[in-house]
C-alpha cells in the first residue's frame, strides 16, 4: 500500500509539468490577441504587401481567427482565400495546407495530454482531500511542491534555451515533430508567422507555466504549513 501511494504521488509530480505546459500552449494557440496582427511588432502586413498581398487589419485578423477556428474544428484541411483586385485567390500553397494539417495534429495531441494529466491530477487531489487524513494531505502538499519545483526548473531551463539558442531549438522541434519538410514550404505561411512570433510565444508559454508552478507550489507549501501546526 505504501509503495502504491509513493508511485501515485510520483506520477502526480511528473504529470504537473505536462499539465501546466500543455495548458499554456493551448491558451497561446487560442489567444487571438497574441497573433502577428501588430504591424509595428511583426511587420506581417508589410511583408505580405511586398509580395503583392495588400491586406487590411480586419482581413488579417479574420485570417488568424479562421486558423484558430480550424485548429478546433473537425475539418481535415484549411481553405484560406483572399480577395485581391476583385479576384479570390488561395492564401496557402498545397504544401502549406498539409503542414497546417500536421500542426493541427500536434494541437490535438496537446489537448489530449492536457485532458489526461488534468484528469489524473484532479483524481489524485480529490482522493487525498476525500480521506481527510493528515498523511494524505501531506502527500498532496509534497506532491504540489515537488511538481511545482520540477516544472519551475524545467521552464527556467527552457526559457534560457529559448533566450540564447532559439533558432536551434526551433529547428530541432520541427525535425522531431514533423515527418515531412512541408514546414519549409515557400509561400505566405512564413510571412503570416514570422520567427519572432514563435520566439515570443515560446517565452510566454514558459513564463506562464513557471508562474502556475509557483502558485501550485505555494498552495502545497500552505497545506504543509497548516498540517504541521
Amino acid at each position: 500500500m505504501k509503495a502504491l501511494a509513493i508511485a501515485a504521488r510520483g506520477l502526480f509530480i511528473l504529470c504537473l509539468p505536462f499539465l501546466l505546459l500543455t495548458a499554456s500552449l493551448g491558451w497561446v494557440t487560442n489567444s487571438l490577441w497574441l497573433y502577428p496582427q501588430n504591424p509595428e511588432k511583426y511587420h506581417a502586413r508589410e511583408d505580405l504587401a511586398a509580395v503583392g498581398l495588400n491586406l487590411s487589419p480586419p482581413q488579417l485578423k479574420d485570417i488568424y481567427a479562421s486558423l484558430i477556428s480550424y485548429f478546433n474544428s473537425g475539418e481535415e484541411d484549411i481553405n484560406l482565400t483572399v480577395v485581391q483586385d476583385g479576384k479570390t485567390t488561395p492564401l496557402l500553397t498545397p504544401e502549406e495546407v498539409i503542414h497546417f494539417r500536421d500542426v493541427k495534429g500536434l494541437i490535438r495531441l496537446d489537448y489530449g495530454v492536457l485532458a489526461g494529466t488534468l484528469v489524473y491530477a484532479l483524481a489524485y487531489a480529490g482522493v487525498c482531500l476525500f480521506w481527510r487524513e493528515r498523511k494524505y494531505w501531506r502527500h498532496l502538499g509534497w506532491g504540489l511542491v515537488g511538481g511545482g519545483s520540477l516544472t519551475l526548473g524545467l521552464m527556467l531551463a527552457l526559457g534560457l534555451g529559448i533566450r540564447f539558442d532559439f533558432e536551434e531549438l526551433f529547428w530541432q522541434f520541427h525535425v522531431i515533430s514533423f515527418s515531412n519538410l512541408y514546414w519549409l514550404a515557400e509561400g505566405n505561411m512564413h510571412l503570416l508567422f514570422p520567427e519572432d512570433f514563435f520566439y515570443n510565444a515560446a517565452l510566454l508559454c514558459a513564463a506562464v507555466s513557471g508562474g502556475l508552478a509557483v502558485i501550485l507550489g505555494g498552495v502545497g507549501g500552505f497545506i504543509l504549513s497548516r498540517i504541521d501546526k
